[in-house]
């Protein structure tokens, strides 16, 4: 199965509950925190929430 990169670029500060708990949920808990998670539409619903705050590269 495909992974993701995921990259976290924008700080936390002044976002609502939903996308702190989102965050919280991928581990990105700092700025410029990569994590690497399977490629599942969870995931990607997940990163639809809090887009405009992240990176996402698709690893092979």
């Amino acid at each position: 199965m495909a992974k993701l990169k995921i990259k976290l670029v924008r700080g936390r500060a002044g976002k609502n509950k939903t996308q702190l708990s989102t965050l919280d949920a991928l581990g990105l808990n700092k700025p410029n925190v990569e994590v690497i998670k399977e490629d599942n539409p969870q995931i990607r619903g997940m990163i639809r929430v809090v887009n405009h705050l992240v990176k996402v590269e698709e690893l092979a």
